[in-house]
């Protein structure tokens, strides 16, 4: 177990010793709302030659970093900071206060007016749904967290201080922004906040309203095994101030863990509201994502919000959505074949919700990456069990472990590729004259490319050269 979530506010920081652990972009975050208190931050990083844009001093972790921020009255870290780190538990048992950012914006945020939304998949764009919902019915929302703009970011990822944040600029404290315009540009009226599973961990206390979009096994490198992972992400539900979680009832694995999810639970299940045509401006594919409109609308009930009653308050509001990026989004169709990229999808449940997105069509799936250890044999009943016709395209790393839990359940259309572009030019000579062609990895683009945005970009390359090689 680890320590215990300290109960402090950003307001509380000026006059200690503080250090930020973490420089990515919650990092620089942190770094923007210290200096606009006036606070010069001790800064640490794992990686400090990939932190030297901030015009600060960085020091590395492994060498004197850790030893500086034993010095510190409070450590405010990244989220991929695991607090399951033996230095981080060392901190801690040495009395420095080990705080996340979004933690400390939330213990003296107006609870009433946040909304945090979590789950293994769904989180951003039910996030995404609820922003515009609620920008569409005349409100002024900020949707942030893990998709956005840290909350408490006083200037934003574009302002003077996004590129370089020079010592000079902490010495002089700026007027502090209260909890109800920290979000760079406010005063908001709603806050829609996507939470990770790092995040929660950090959170000392919860809003009266939660959400919770889907449950499956993640990140167990980092949480140290599956019941952490569920413990530590559902424990956004009930932190001191939860009221209601509104949950994904088809979830067995969240019916299940019930007692985690707060006092109070309103189930929501994708088959609700069979008539709900407000939603069709949405434009969104699959029965999940239907779900994650339903749940984006209970929320807003439970925040008393106006016109969220209203179906055609609500399908005017719905209306220019705009689909997020790399998220189950249609990139083209060449010679009658759809390409999809779901690159985000890193998990065995978002890929087989991808799927379902297209029944009854031809699908070649292009599947593998970044291996973690994940259990494909869920992915390879659901592939087992899929009436139309499926071509699974295997990319290293873990395509291998997929091609063999396929060739356990004796699921035979499977074939392995080296590359993505291999993948994408077998899957469009599949697919013709009217299939589909998914990215949908089940898996990190860690080692292969820098990030899913980067592997979503080479899938669209592809598809270009596809239809550049077309005969005319």
């Amino acid at each position: 177990m680890t320590g215990a979530r300290p109960k402090l506010s950003w307001s509380d920081l000026p006059g200690a010793r503080v250090g930020v652990w973490g420089l990515g972009r919650e990092g620089l975050a942190n770094i923007r709302k210290l200096c606009a208190m006036g606070v010069e931050p001790v800064l640490v990083d794992d990686r400090p030659q990939a932190a030297a844009i901030i015009g600060m001093p960085v020091l590395a972790a492994g060498y004197g970093g850790l030893a500086a921020l034993e010095k510190c009255d409070v450590v405010v870290k990244s989220p991929g900071i695991s607090r399951y780190r033996p230095e981080v538990v060392r901190l801690e048992e040495r009395g420095v206060a080990v705080a996340g950012g979004l933690g400390l914006w939330l213990q003296e945020a107006d609870t009433a007016r946040v909304l945090l939304i979590t789950g293994t998949k769904g989180k951003s764009t039910s996030a995404a749904i609820t922003g515009h919902l609620l920008n569409g019915l005349g409100h002024r929302c900020l949707v942030g967290g893990n998709i956005g703009q840290p909350p408490w970011d006083p200037e934003g990822p574009t302002g003077p201080l996004g590129r370089s944040v020079s010592s000079a600029s902490c010495t002089s404290p700026a007027s502090p922004a209260s909890p109800a315009s920290a979000g760079g540009g406010g005063p908001w009226d709603f806050w829609v906040i996507e939470v990770s599973s790092y995040q929660a961990m950090d959170l000392p206390c919860s809003p009266p309203v939660v959400a919770v979009t889907s449950l499956h096994p993640d990140h167990l490198d980092w949480h140290g095994g599956v019941q952490n992972y569920y413990r530590d992400k559902l424990s956004a539900c009930s932190q001191p101030g939860a009221d209601l979680t509104v949950a994904n009832g088809d979830s067995d694995l969240l019916r299940e863990r019930v007692s985690l999810l707060g006092p109070r639970v309103d189930w929501v299940h994708a088959a609700d509201d069979p008539d709900a045509s407000w939603m069709e401006p949405l434009g969104l594919l699959g029965g999940h994502n239907r779900r994650n409109a339903l749940i984006a609308r209970r929320c807003l009930h439970a925040l008393n919000v106006a016109g969220a009653s209203d179906d055609g308050a609500l399908r005017a509001a719905a209306v220019g959505f705009r689909h997020l990026d790399h998220r189950l989004q249609v990139v083209g169709d060449v010679a009658g074949v759809t390409f999809v990229d779901d690159s985000l999808s890193t998990n065995v449940l978002p890929t087989l919700a991808a799927l379902d997105a297209f029944p009854g069509r031809r699908v070649a799936l292009i599947a593998g990456g970044h291996d973690r250890g994940i259990d494909y044999a869920p992915l390879a009943a659901g592939l087992r069990d899929r009436p139309a016709p499926t071509l699974v395209l295997a990319l290293p790393d873990s395509g291998a472990r997929i091609h063999a839990e396929l060739d356990r359940v004796g699921l035979l259309n499977a074939e392995d590729c080296a590359d993505l572009d291999a993948a994408v030019a077998r899957g469009f000579d599949w697919a013709r004259p009217d299939g589909v062609v998914l990215l949908s990895p089940a898996a990190p683009s860690f080692g292969r490319f820098r990030n899913y945005r980067e592997r979503g970009e080479a899938f669209a390359r592809a598809m270009r050269g596809c239809a550049a090689a077309r005969p005319h």
